[in-house]
């Protein structure tokens, strides 16, 4: 017998027993991280789970967010679900189908599309998925073995291991921080960079202020006379995976120095030296297109992947149209 699950309805203890068992098992579908969601006033977070027989099969965390004026953020509603869907290992096809048409019933209104980022292999899965109406989309990522040392510095590339050791010659330090003021600084570098190359939103200041003092939350920072040029904001699964979420540095004054690459380094040495078994860089683009920061990531001497992701199309109306109404309302 099959029992769909509201946050409230679900059991903490049979959901942790539900990670540690999971093939693929992620830090964004773990209690600690909707817990987190939940304690963000700018995001709105949605849980529900799938038990069969009584016994917990699945789990969806996620949130849905928009920006802008009232219009963007109509025409910019959408449910994201970082990490994918948490599955046991055992569930059958029925059950992973009721649970995704039940996330596709209690969002259809909320948001005008949902989007699964897996950063797991769920190719056993796929044909449910697309069954339940979401498209497979392609999307790589590159991640790193950090169980090997020797290894991973055999696999880094010249050219990094060049500008990390000028980044140092030149006297940056990089330093994990919980510091405040160290933050804002890290913040409003991430602002230029996403406003002037990323041209995407950016989660508000109280999200990193937060993040860091999570139990697995983490913030290097690279700074150069007393000042903040770059940082790096990572999560940790365990001791299993070291995720990076966020990068920046100042390329207008100090792109020379390196201090992303520094910050990258720095992070990726903290998953060897504390026992992670991967640094994952969550996206490296889409497939056949050139995208820079790929080559960026690819050249520290990761595997890149192929795990992509599942588009689900809750307004097809909507949707269309609100590309073309974010990119004109973008102009100003």
């Amino acid at each position: 017998m099959l029992k769909l699950l509201q946050a409230n309805e679900i059991n903490l203890t049979e959901w942790q027993q539900l990670v540690e068992n999971s093939a693929v098992a992620s830090f964004f579908q773990t209690p600690e991280c909707y817990q987190f969601y939940t304690s963000l006033s700018f995001l709105k977070p949605f849980l529900y789970g799938v038990a069969e027989d009584g016994k917990l099969k699945g789990i969806v965390c996620g949130y849905v967010q928009a920006e802008g004026g009232k219009l963007k953020q109509f025409f910019s509603r959408r449910a994201i679900i970082p990490g994918g869907l948490l599955l046991d290992k055992d569930i059958e096809p029925a059950t992973l189908m009721a649970l995704l048409e039940y996330l596709k019933k209690e969002l259809r209104k909320k948001a005008i599309y949902i989007e699964c980022r897996n950063f797991n292999d769920y190719s056993e899965y796929r044909p449910y998925f697309e069954e339940a109406g979401f498209a497979y989309q392609a999307h790589l990522n590159v991640i790193i073995n950090t169980s090997d040392k020797n290894s991973f510095y055999q696999n880094i590339s010249k050219t990094k291991k060049r500008q990390i050791k000028k980044s140092r010659e030149a006297g940056i330090i990089v330093k994990e921080t919980k510091e405040r003021n160290e933050i804002k600084e890290f913040y409003e570098i991430l602002l230029i960079l996403y406003k002037q190359e990323i041209k995407k939103p950016l989660f508000r200041l109280e999200f990193f202020e937060k993040l860091v003092n999570l139990p697995d939350g983490h913030l290097f920072i690279a700074k150069f006379n007393e000042q903040v040029i770059g940082g790096i904001a990572c999560v940790s699964f365990g001791k299993k995976v070291l995720y990076e979420w966020f990068v920046g540095g100042n390329k207008d004054k100090y792109n020379y120095l390196y201090p992303s690459v520094s910050v990258t380094h720095a992070a990726i040495e903290y998953a060897i030296e504390n026992g992670y078994e991967k640094f994952d860089f969550m996206g490296a683009g889409k497939p056949n297109k050139t995208y820079g920061v790929r080559e960026f990531k690819e050249k520290f001497g990761g595997e890149t992947v192929e795990y992509g992701r599942f588009l689900h199309v809750n307004n097809k109306c909507f949707y269309l149209l609100g590309e073309n109404v974010i990119r004109f309302l973008s102009k100003f």
